[in-house]
This record gives C-alpha cells, sequence and structure tokens, in this order.
C-alpha cells in the first residue's frame, strides 16, 4: 500500500499482485461464460498466462490474458 498526495489530500493505493489480479480475471470469465466449467475457464487462462512467463514488462499481462483467453473461450462455444 501507497500513499500519494493528491490536492492536499493522501490518497491510499492498494496494489494488487499479479496473482490475485488473474485470479479475478479468472473469476470474470468463469461468470461471463457459465456454460464452460469455471475448471476450463482456470485452464484456459492459466495457459494463456503461461505464454507471457518470463518477459520482463508485466504491466499488461494480465489485460493480454484476459483479452486471449476471452476469445478462445467464445470460440469454444461459438
Amino acid at each position: 500500500m501507497t500513499g500519494a498526495k493528491n490536492n492536499g489530500r493522501l490518497t491510499t493505493v492498494i496494489a494488487l499482485t499479479e496473482q490475485q489480479i488473474i485470479d479475478q480475471l479468472t473469476q470474470r470469465l468463469a461468470d461471463a461464460h457459465s456454460d464452460i466449467e469455471p475448471a476450463l475457464v482456470a485452464k484456459v487462462v492459466y495457459a494463456q498466462y503461461a505464454r507471457f512467463e518470463g518477459l520482463p514488462i508485466r504491466d499488461y499481462v494480465p489485460l493480454f490474458v484476459e483479452r486471449n483467453a476471452a476469445a478462445e473461450l467464445t470460440k469454444r462455444t461459438a
């Protein structure tokens, strides 16, 4: 947790770990694709996540994982 001054007010920023973000997007995708077993949704998400393993810039990894996993899950239901 970090604090920053914003117009004289102290603003608290709570940083989520990459794992927490991946867990949240897994739940979001499971909710959006309720016709697919949650375990399969998690498997797709973690397969996408593995594609970015070892890359030095991590800021956009959750975004890319969510987009790629959503596209794959949509294909499975089409």
